[in-house]
């Protein structure tokens, strides 16, 4: 009666052994796979939620994230739309867990700079805040030309169109001095 009492306790030694050893080579696999998450992937595993971004200016927006690229995120405000580049956030609030890789091989080299192109096409009225300034205060007007990783900004009065009496000279400004940039959404205003 003894020996099978030592046999059973030296198989339960065993068993908890091995139970011990897989669950160190799972957490030892998630670990590994962690790594090689994106902060994109985390970010298109959050699309239609809610997030908050800190941006280097100072500046937070809130809305629901509805497009996450390879270089900038989109947030849908009630009244505009955000297009934050990734170098201008400093930190999320609200991301999922979930991270999904980018299945386009073209959309992963579409960039900032195809974005704002996009802008610049539509003439779309933007207000581009800087990420060093007034955290209040940005830079009114509509995007006139976009080169390799600058933009050029035809100033305009905060509100009212972009006539000629009312356009300012342009400025040229380097897209890692954009924190972000606000556009008129589907909401109007």
């Amino acid at each position: 009666m003894r020996w099978d009492a030592l046999f059973e306790d030296m198989e339960a030694q065993l068993a908890a052994r091995r139970q011990l050893d897989f669950e160190a080579e799972i957490a030892e696999r998630a670990r590994v796979d962690s790594a090689g998450v994106e902060l994109a992937d985390r970010l298109r595993g959050s699309l239609g939620l809610s997030i908050r971004v800190h941006v280097c200016s100072g500046a937070a927006f809130e809305g629901t994230l509805s497009h996450a690229g390879s270089e900038a995120l989109v947030l849908d405000e009630p009244q505009h739309q955000v297009l934050v580049p990734y170098t201008a956030a400093v930190h999320y609030g609200g991301l999922s867990r979930l991270a999904v890789p980018e299945p386009s091989k073209v959309r992963q080299r579409l960039g900032l700079a195809s974005a704002l192109r996009g802008l610049a096409r539509d003439r779309s009225r933007v207000t581009i805040l800087v990420s060093r300034g007034p955290v209040e205060s940005g830079l009114h007007g509509v995007i006139d030309a976009v080169g390799r990783d600058f933009l050029d900004l035809a100033l305009t009065p905060a509100v009212g169109d972009r006539r000629p009496g009312n356009v300012r000279p342009a400025l040229s400004i380097p897209f890692a001095a954009v924190a972000a940039i606000r556009s008129v959404g589907a909401g109007g205003g």
